[in-house]
């Protein structure tokens, strides 16, 4: 597999604070999906007490962006080979491995209760740590 590695340079430093945890029924990297599934198994999204309130004005049906954070992933390759075998750009692939492995998932919600949000298909290993949530839009919204 041709791979184009990078090594780490002098970076401004980024500090996140993670939100919850996804729960999904995936324990190891070859169990887990390529990608999200629409009709997938159910997956919960548990914030933390701290960031419960922020759910508020989310609603059951309601489309979400869910950044996550791919914790075990190789933060070093520029050029990968992609499951078809073609070789890629890192930014031109859904590879965990990046230099900042943020995973993303645009899917409805199925449910809201307690501060869990209920969702169906993640591609991500259980207790995978959450960094944020939005509501999805298809594109920016003029106030005009």
């Amino acid at each position: 597999m041709p791979k184009t590695s990078i090594t780490a340079a002098t970076s401004t430093k980024a500090t996140l604070k993670f939100i919850g945890q996804i729960n999904t029924p995936y324990l190891a990297i070859d169990t887990c999906p390529n990608n999200i599934q629409d009709n997938g198994p159910v997956c919960e999204i548990a914030l933390y007490d701290d960031y419960k309130e922020g759910l508020l004005g989310l609603s059951d049906g309601q489309d979400i962006l869910i950044l996550y954070w791919l914790g075990d992933a190789s933060r070093n390759e520029l050029v990968q080979t992609s499951r078809q075998q073609m070789v890629k750009g890192t930014f031109a692939l859904r590879s965990p491995n990046r230099p900042n492995p943020i995973g993303a998932a645009v899917l409805p919600i199925e449910n809201i209760r307690n501060g869990v949000i209920t969702v169906k298909g993640l591609d991500c290993l259980n207790h995978t740590q959450l960094i944020d949530i939005k509501p999805a839009i298809k594109r920016e919204v003029s106030n005009q």
